[in-house]
């Protein structure tokens, strides 16, 4: 269960990273 919290936290702050990156996009 701790390796799926790992992978779900590695995507999120992945998609936070993305955004910060191109924030126009959003």
């Amino acid at each position: 269960m701790m390796n799926a919290l790992f992978f779900l936290s590695v995507v999120v702050f992945g998609y936070l990273i993305y955004v910060l990156i191109k924030p126009e996009k959003f």
